[in-house]
């Protein structure tokens, strides 16, 4: 009989959250947001550099492997066209199919910048970025630099630098560059304060 009269009894509700423990896990969300999302981006941002530096590094071997199999000169030219990097491998005088520098793999217009030490002005320490110039690295039919156009051998640690631009479009401390630093055309890449 007791049974019974406990299966009449009205129950307590108990499913569900108050009001003030949903406010202390959303407050305690916000927190962990707020914690995690700076080092996010810039996760992202390290990532999206090293996805540019490998297609920079992956254009001048591109180029030197053709130069040697097809034994003729390949280019590699680098320009920033309206703020947006540009690349082109190609065989010949005049760079052709140019490409934006990472629209393969996601990175917009805006989200690196290119710098390089080609220019005639510049010496081997200085890096200019975003130049409208076109500038060019070739490699021969034996798939080492290319003498100048004036007849002087090759200039070597010729660098090719993409980094994260700050807000007056200059370059940050976080880069990824490659390096030629023999004759021979040997690459090796580097970041940050190494470039």
């Amino acid at each position: 009989m007791v049974m019974m009269l406990n299966l009449f009894k009205p129950k307590a509700q108990s499913n569900g959250f108050t009001l003030l423990e949903a406010l202390v896990a959303v407050f305690m969300v916000g927190i962990m947001a707020a914690i995690v999302a700076p080092g996010w981006l810039g996760f992202v941002k390290r990532q999206r550099l090293n996805k540019a530096g490998d297609l920079v590094l992956a254009a001048l071997q591109e180029a030197q492997r053709e130069a040697k199999k097809n034994k003729r000169n390949y280019s590699v030219s680098l320009r920033t066209n309206s703020n947006i990097p540009e690349i082109a491998v190609y065989s010949g005088s005049t760079p052709s199919g140019w490409s934006s520098l990472g629209e393969e793999v996601g990175i917009q217009p805006g989200q690196v910048i290119l710098g390089t030490n080609l220019s005639s002005t510049n010496t081997a320490a200085s890096l200019t970025f975003n130049s409208s110039t076109t500038q060019t690295i070739t490699f021969d039919y034996m798939g080492v630099l290319a003498s100048k156009t004036d007849g002087t051998a090759s200039d070597t640690g010729l660098k090719v630098v993409v980094a994260t631009p700050t807000s007056g479009a200059s370059p940050s401390n976080v880069k990824r560059c490659v390096i030629i630093e023999t004759l021979l055309g040997g690459m090796r890449t580097a970041k940050d304060s190494g470039c």
